[in-house]
C-alpha cells in the first residue's frame, strides 16, 4: 500500500489516517514484510532539516506519518488544499493500534524507555500478548536484538528519544525479526497510560506541548521555547522560496 504523500525540509510525510495506517500495520504482519514506520512532528523536522543522512535514512522506512498539529498547519501553509488532509497524533493513533493488537492477537514487543514505565502496560493494556520488554537507557546492542528475534514478536514497538530511535532501526532492521516495527517515542508512555495529555479541549486546540512544557520544564524547554519558533521560521522561509519560485 502506497500512500500520498508531501515533502517537507526533504523529509517524505505520508498522507495516511488513522484507520488506513491501522489496516497498514495489519497487512504488514499478515504479509511478514518487515515494515517500518516512522514519524514526523516539528522536533523531528527540525532535526532532519540540515542533517542530511538523517534525513535519508528515514525516507528508506515504509511509512512515515504526520504527528501533531504543527506539522498538519505546516502541510497546510506549503501545499493549501494538497496538504495533510486531518491531524494525525501518535498519541491517538497508539490506542488504537494495541486496540487492534489484542482483536488480532498480535504478539508485540516493546524496546524503550524505563523498565517501570513497560511494567504498566501489563496493568494498563492486561488484554495485549506481550512478547518481551526491554528498557531503553541502559542496553547492550547485541543482547536486545537476541531478545527480540527470540521472542519473534509479530509487532516491534520502539520508544527511544529522536534521532537515536531512527538511526538504530535503520542500522539493526535487517538483523531483527518483526512484521512491523512501529517508532513511537515518548509515545510508548501512551500504552503505559503515564503521559501527560491534559483536557480534551486543550489537545483539540494543539496546545498539547504547552501541558508536557508546564509539567517538565527542564526537559522540554529547548524542543518547544527555542523548536517551535525555528520550525514556525524555517516553514514561512520555505513558503517565501516557493512563492519566489513560482513568480
Amino acid at each position: 500500500m502506497a500512500f500520498e504523500n508531501i515533502n517537507i525540509f526533504g523529509l517524505r510525510i505520508d498522507k495516511a489516517n488513522y484507520n488506513e495506517l491501522l489496516a497498514f500495520v495489519e497487512d504488514s504482519i499478515i504479509a511478514d514484510s518487515h515494515s517500518c514506520i516512522a514519524y514526523a512532528n516539528a522536533n523531528l523536522l527540525n532535526l532532519v532539516y540540515k542533517d542530511n543522512k538523517l534525513r535519508e535514512c528515514i525516507n528508506t522506512f515504509s511509512v512515515i506519518h504526520p504527528d501533531g498539529v504543527g506539522v498538519y498547519l505546516a502541510s497546510k501553509r506549503l501545499y493549501g488544499n494538497n496538504g495533510i488532509k486531518a491531524r494525525f497524533t501518535g498519541s491517538d493513533f497508539y490506542p488504537l493500534l494495541a486496540a487492534k493488537a489484542i482483536e488480532k492477537k498480535r504478539s508485540v514487543f516493546f524496546f524503550g524507555h524505563s523498565a517501570e514505565t513497560l511494567e504498566k502496560i501489563r496493568t494498563n493494556i492486561p488484554g495485549l500478548n506481550i512478547a518481551g520488554m526491554n528498557e531503553g537507557y541502559d542496553f547492550d546492542e547485541r543482547e536486545i536484538i537476541e531478545k527480540i528475534n527470540r521472542s519473534k514478536p509479530q509487532l516491534l514497538i520502539i520508544g527511544l528519544p529522536s534521532p537515536q530511535q531512527e538511526l538504530w532501526l535503520y542500522k539493526n532492521r535487517d538483523k531483527i525479526s518483526f512484521g512491523c516495527a512501529i517508532l513511537t517515542g515518548e509515545g510508548i508512555k501512551v500504552f503505559a497510560g503515564t503521559k501527560i495529555r491534559g483536557p480534551k479541549i486543550i489537545r483539540a486546540l494543539g496546545f498539547e506541548w504547552f501541558v508536557r512544557l508546564i509539567f517538565n520544564p527542564a526537559v522540554y524547554w529547548k524542543r518547544y521555547l527555542i523548536g517551535i519558533p525555528l520550525f514556525l521560521y524555517r516553514i514561512v522561509n520555505k513558503k517565501l522560496a516557493i512563492l519566489h519560485k513560482n513568480r
